[in-house]
């Protein structure tokens, strides 16, 4: 069951990175995420409610609060250089990067869950690696160069992009740890109100709080369902991350590319190169491999 999750998990990650994106075309980043944040945490509690977790509140011991806590707000660190790197950079290059966090999630998995590491699960990190590497290899421009503040941007979309992905793998690691005899959703919902927090937090020291009321109603509604999108995610990556190993749930849950790069190319139509299609199939294949390692 835990691996339909993480699949449904995936399923819906994929749908919030172009939803996102779609939604930040003019607004800044920071506040699209706090305003999304508000959606997820408002359908986290409600998932709380109906499954009647709230009565278990109470009982989180301290213990489970700090990594709960910490969870959240590494999540929040990993939303908001995420969004950025989208607002700066392709979906097509940003994506890849910021899924490249499994090769992190495993290692710190063994290290600090035990999880054991196979032959078969190295070779899968090396393929993801590799894979991932493909992906953001810059094309060859022909016939004219490209301006020095093209590049400096695409250094920043390349930067949040990796502190995305070690905020994400924190994110994994802490939020095991902070599940564990709880109710996942409860555990969502709490993590949820930290990251919502500390989003705001952001947007009002970046004194950005006055943009929200020029968020263009088309790019609103973006915002809110890639937040609806996001929930359904969480709720799903959360109960495969409570009930299964955390080294095989995050690989799948990257299997989110395969959707992102579909409607990347659908909506805003960025194509891949070959090498770029070669290293799609590695990464899947890595996390294939990584399924049929944690099967044998």
């Amino acid at each position: 069951m835990w691996m339909i999750n993480a699949f449904g998990s995936a399923l819906f990650a994929g749908a919030t990175s172009i939803l996102a994106k779609c939604g930040i075309k003019k607004t800044d980043s920071n506040v699209a995420t706090a305003v999304r944040t508000i959606v997820v945490l408002f359908f986290s509690w409600i998932m709380v409610f109906l499954v009647g977790a709230q009565s278990e509140l109470p009982d989180v011991e301290g213990k489970t609060w700090c990594f709960l806590v910490l969870s959240g707000l590494a999540t929040g660190a990993s939303w908001l250089c995420y969004f950025r790197a989208l607002q700066l950079g392709d979906v097509n290059k940003v994506v890849p990067i910021d899924k490249s966090s499994t090769i992190l999630t495993i290692i710190l998995a063994f290290i600090f869950l035990q999880e054991r590491i196979s032959l078969l699960k190295i070779i899968s990190v090396i393929l993801i690696g590799l894979g991932t590497y493909l992906m953001i290899q810059k094309k060859a421009e022909k016939g004219q160069g490209r301006d020095k503040e093209v590049w400096k941007n695409d250094r920043r979309w390349f930067l949040y992009a990796c502190l995305s992905a070690l905020f994400a793998s924190l994110t994994s690691i802490l939020g095991k740890v902070g599940i564990s005899g709880l109710n996942s959703n409860l555990g969502t919902a709490i993590r949820t109100a930290v990251v919502l927090m500390m989003a705001w937090v952001v947007v009002f020291v970046t004194k950005k709080q006055h943009t929200i009321r020029e968020i263009p109603g088309r790019e609103l509604l973006f915002i809110c369902l890639s937040g609806f999108a996001t929930g359904g995610s969480w709720l799903c990556y959360y109960k495969a991350l409570q009930d299964g190993p955390a080294s095989v749930v995050v690989p799948i849950d990257k299997l989110s590319i395969l959707v992102t790069i579909l409607f990347s190319y659908l909506v805003f139509k960025e194509k891949l190169s070959r090498k770029a299609m070669l290293g799609l199939a590695l990464i899947v294949a890595g996390t294939l491999l990584m399924i049929a390692a944690e099967a044998a």
